[in-house]
């Protein structure tokens, strides 16, 4: 794939996110949410500021928008008060799967 068509798929799944009427995440939000469906968990506040080389208080706004789209959930950890689990819901697991399913779709209209 040449950098225009990887454009051009980037293009064409953004627009198809707005157009469906997906919830707007921003960037930052969309690379927390991945992290949290794509990586095996537990994820926490701290961790994923660590895995993603951002503070504490970036996390925590990006889950408090995906909490409200209940796209995760926050729960303290039992064994260790200090730290808050995000956990996964089948409303965001839908939403990334469908993701995935648009950038299929779109890639294979790609011309060649």
């Amino acid at each position: 794939m040449r950098p225009s068509q990887a454009l051009r798929l980037w293009q064409q799944v953004m627009l198809s996110q707005v157009r469906d009427d997906a919830p707007d995440l921003t960037m930052r939000q969309t690379a927390i949410l991945f992290t949290i469906y794509l990586d095996p968990p537990p994820h926490t506040v701290r961790g994923l500021a660590a895995r993603l080389n951002v503070t504490k208080p970036v996390i925590t706004r990006a889950l408090d928008t995906m909490g409200a789209l209940k796209l995760v959930s926050r729960h303290r950890d039992e064994l260790d008060k200090r730290n808050v689990l995000i956990k996964r819901t089948v409303e965001g697991a839908l939403f990334v799967e469908r993701f995935g399913d648009v950038i299929i779709a779109k890639a294979q209209e790609l011309p060649i």
